[in-house]
């Protein structure tokens, strides 16, 4: 199953984790933004099969990214997974509730087993 995958987040070692663990654990295409406003841009350009993002970076959080994506005709569809240091794995169903209107898929707690992140995505949305 060969996915593509935007991963949005402003830590540089974080995205080559992530990406290393998803092409050599699952094969995927891994697409990569810095940013929110760049992840946007990514996104809407080559629609991959989910969107891994970050809640805390500068100038455009997560929240704030969401929100556009949702808001967007061209990326509303996309699944978002959440990725945060701010939560327990314990408390990431009530974080979920707290955008249950934005769609959210999970809300995947940092950090992450590279090599189980394909597992992971792949249960949350329900593709195996």
């Amino acid at each position: 199953m060969n996915k593509s995958i935007l991963i949005v987040d402003d830590e540089e070692d974080v995205r080559a984790i992530a990406k290393l663990g998803l092409e050599m654990g699952a094969g995927w295409n891994v697409l990569t933004a810095n940013s929110g406003q760049e992840g946007l841009s990514i996104a809407a350009s080559y629609q991959p099969d989910v969107i891994l993002l970050d809640m805390m970076m500068p100038n455009m959080d997560g929240r704030a990214t969401l929100q556009q994506l949702k808001a967007n005709p061209a990326t509303q569809g996309i699944p978002v997974i959440l990725v945060t240091a701010k939560v327990q794995q314990s408390e990431r169903e009530n974080f979920t509730g707290l955008f249950t209107g934005l769609n959210v898929a999970a809300v995947f707690a940092k950090p992450f087993r590279p090599l189980k992140l394909a597992k992971e995505i792949s249960e949350a949305l329900g593709w195996i």
